[in-house]
């Protein structure tokens, strides 16, 4: 590869792109809303939602040190991410509450990069992302949901014009500020009628000795707020 085509590939990724239209960004975001809010359309989307679950819970588990074994996601949208190291600190704290913030902040992340006209640099590391969770997938069923993820990213921002790669892109980042919201509210619901008792906010709650309650408020404050300040950042008021 010439240094001049490695030039080319270095300006297509990481280049600003102009902004979609504002009917672009409003379409999408209701493109969006229809795939969180009925709830036979959140049975399949979900499980994108569940990759950015159990990748945030991976991601943090190694960034704070811990020796991830593996990741499974399994059809009917859990996951399960299994790490090794101390069963308590900080590190241990961090990696169990990043599941339920996850998917709220990686939207944020691409609502920040997509107001800044980065579209390209965002589908290219979503895919790099999704490759690097891929090595870490230990189940036939995850293998194939993130390889089928993976591959619309690469081919969408390698193939599409670039009114396409906008579109997908903020129907994308809207989904993950969206439906980032929704799983606290389902586990509120599951906990009132007696459900889990070893969630994410429970096994907060014994390596901190903090109620898992404030552990799901918490989780609110944050998904809620991602979603109105990554809106406003994608809808550039």
């Amino acid at each position: 590869m010439d240094t001049h085509h490695i030039t080319d590939v270095w300006d297509r990724v990481f280049s600003a792109q102009p902004g979609p239209s504002l009917w672009l960004v409003i379409v999408t975001g209701v493109l969006a809303l229809g795939a969180v809010i009925p709830r036979t359309a959140w049975r399949l989307s979900r499980n994108a939602v569940t990759i950015a679950h159990e990748g945030g819970h991976g991601l943090v588990a190694l960034l704070t040190g811990r020796r991830l074994d593996g990741i499974r996601l399994h059809s009917d949208t859990s996951g399960l991410t299994v790490s090794r190291g101390k069963p308590h600190g900080l590190g241990m704290i961090l990696t169990a509450a990043a599941g339920y913030l996850a998917p709220s902040l990686l939207g944020l992340a691409g609502a920040a990069l997509l107001g800044a006209g980065h579209t390209t640099a965002l589908l290219w590391g979503a895919t790099v992302l999704l490759l690097a969770m891929l090595a870490m997938i230990r189940n036939a069923y995850g293998v194939l949901t993130v390889v089928l993820a993976g591959g619309t990213f690469l081919l969408v921002s390698w193939l599409t014009a670039p009114e396409v790669q906008a579109g997908f892109a903020y129907a994308v980042v809207w989904f993950l500020l969206l439906g980032g919201v929704r799983p606290p509210f389902e586990l509120q619901g599951k906990r009132r009628r007696g459900g889990p008792v070893d969630s994410d906010p429970d096994q907060l709650a014994r390596l901190t000795h903090v109620p898992a309650g404030v552990w799901l408020g918490f989780f609110h404050v944050v998904t809620l707020c991602s979603l109105m300040g990554g809106g406003r950042w994608l809808l550039g008021v």
